[in-house]
């Protein structure tokens, strides 16, 4: 198998080239150069690329999925039983991430999370800006609650 180039794998994957540059900047590709110093790379990073694609379409960071990747042997590409592996380690998160943005979109049009823009119900949720003890930014939208009496 011939390896493939920087456009190809582009191309193949529907990656910007400046992206697989990043990616692999990151250490989440690896290539080799050519003669003429080109990155080739090898057939299998394409799926390589797909699984940093998905992962990222779940809401991971580079950051998680590069530790997810430097779990596998060898740096090679992930199985059906690699991902099925990760996927189980990443529900609690996920769900964790679903039940905050079920919570926003129920309270998202009635209040603004007390970072606070006066809403007339914050005189209730929010009286005196007590909120701002527990941080800057929208602090109910970001999962704090308020003190209960």
């Amino acid at each position: 198998m011939s390896a493939l180039t920087i456009g190809e794998l582009s191309e193949r994957s529907g990656v910007p080239a400046s992206t697989l540059r990043f990616y692999e900047s990151k250490g989440l590709l690896s290539a080799t150069r050519s003669e003429g110093n080109q990155r080739r790379y090898r057939r299998d990073e394409l799926r390589r690329v797909s699984f940093i694609l998905t992962a990222q379409r779940v809401g991971l960071g580079l950051r998680e999925i590069g530790d997810a990747l430097a779990t596998l042997p060898g740096g090679r590409t992930p199985t059906p039983k690699d991902w099925e592996r990760l996927a189980r380690g990443w529900r609690p998160m996920l769900e964790s991430r679903i039940r905050s943005l079920e919570d926003l979109r129920d309270r998202l049009d009635s209040c603004i999370g007390c970072g606070c823009l006066s809403l007339a119900i914050c005189a209730l949720q929010n009286p005196n800006d007590e909120a701002r003890a527990q941080g800057e930014g929208p602090r109910y939208l970001l999962g704090d609650f308020p003190p209960t009496d």
